[in-house]
């Protein structure tokens, strides 16, 4: 009796996962969660929407895959910066990263955690709630960095870290958006030097 030889059960995948995350967290920074489309986001990734769909879920689990590696790649700054030395070299690495990542020369301008779903229809709401609980994780690791730097003398007693972390993530969103708005490195640079000349002294 003649015997079959065995197929081996399902199909290799036939991309890098890593890579086409790439492309769509691209289209996400670009066009915002509503308006990237499934079929701008199949079509920069280069797979069907079914491969889409088998191997990141869907799109708002797609997109959430994305900010994790925005967050890691282009977003890392802000970690490194909580490492700095004092107070004011933490505010001045975040709001410098803050302006070299949105105006980057190639790729898209504006930051994808505070433009990817600012308004949003209820069918966007997870999207929209993902980023304001990014956005609050990152005001809030800010606050408790000052928090210790108070504590430890490098900021004045009388300063309130919770404030001045406000003041430091409104200064970076606001020049997220104007990179978006196509305003140049050099003068949102000019812009941030001037905004933490006023830093509280030791």
């Amino acid at each position: 009796m003649e015997t079959r030889q065995r197929r081996p059960t399902g199909r290799p995948r036939g991309f890098d996962a890593d890579e086409v995350l790439e492309r769509a967290l691209l289209v996400f920074w670009e066009q915002g969660y509503e308006g990237a489309s499934l079929a701008n986001l199949t079509d920069a990734m280069g797979i069907s929407t079914t491969s889409m769909y088998a191997t990141f879920g869907n799109k708002e689990e797609l997109f959430r895959k994305a900010l994790e590696r925005y967050t890691e790649g282009p977003s890392a700054y802000l970690a490194r910066a909580l490492d700095e030395p004092t107070a004011l070299g933490v505010a001045t690495a975040i709001i410098a990263g803050t302006v070299r990542t949105t105006t980057r020369p190639a790729g898209p301008h504006g930051c994808l955690g505070v433009q990817g779903a600012l308004a949003t229809g209820d069918s966007s709401r997870g999207a929209r709630d993902l980023l304001v609980a990014w956005r609050d994780s990152g005001y809030s690791c800010i606050r408790e960095r000052f928090q210790r730097a108070v504590d430890d003398g490098d900021l004045p007693p009388e300063v309130n870290p919770a404030l001045l972390a406000r003041y430091i993530t409104a200064l970076a969103y606001g020049i997220a958006v104007q990179a978006a708005s196509g305003v140049g490195r050099d003068e949102l640079q000019d812009m941030a030097d001037a905004a933490l000349r006023n830093w509280p002294p030791c």
